[in-house]
């Protein structure tokens, strides 16, 4: 089956089939990136440096809880 025979059949549902068809394929997206974040912050993973950067300024001193951070951060003018 081609795309553009997908997409004229997907055209010709229900609204409340092709939202539940949209929600599917966003799960699908989700779960592909659920799986990349997973491997790049493994500890083989390109982003693993930037965890263990993180562990080591907890273990420093240098962080804070993020409710203080926000109550230090300049108020808004709007």
């Amino acid at each position: 089956m081609s795309v553009e025979a997908i997409k004229e059949a997907i055209a010709e549902l229900p609204e409340e089939e092709r939202h539940a068809l949209a929600v599917w394929l966003n799960e699908l997206d989700y779960d592909d990136w659920d799986r990349e974040m997973v491997k790049d912050f493994s500890p083989d993973g390109r982003g693993n440096h930037l965890v263990e950067k993180v562990k080591r300024d907890i273990a420093e001193g240098k962080a804070r809880p993020i409710d203080e951070g926000f109550a230090a951060r300049p108020k808004s003018r709007l």
